[in-house]
């Protein structure tokens, strides 16, 4: 099990108290494109899903924002 995998187990198990770095792991790992947009929000995308997460970058991301990237995983099928 690579370290993505299990970062991505433990998210699922718990959403509070997650960095914007632990999911650019996660989201190279499942081929999830991430797009800095120069402001305060990091965006993820994936080619074979037509969601696209805007997270935050604040310390530490809130649930919700977890949640929501948890679905473009699912979406995507990269169950852990």
């Amino acid at each position: 099990m690579s370290k993505a995998e299990k970062l991505l187990r433990k998210m699922r198990a718990n959403r509070i108290d997650w960095r914007i770095e632990t999911l650019e792991i996660i989201a190279q790992r499942y081929g999830i494109e991430v797009r800095k947009t120069g402001g305060s929000h990091f965006v993820f995308m994936h080619p074979d899903s037509e969601l696209a997460i805007t997270v935050p970058f604040k310390r530490p991301i809130k649930p919700v924002y977890i949640t929501r990237f948890l679905a473009l995983l699912d979406d995507i099928g990269a169950n852990s």
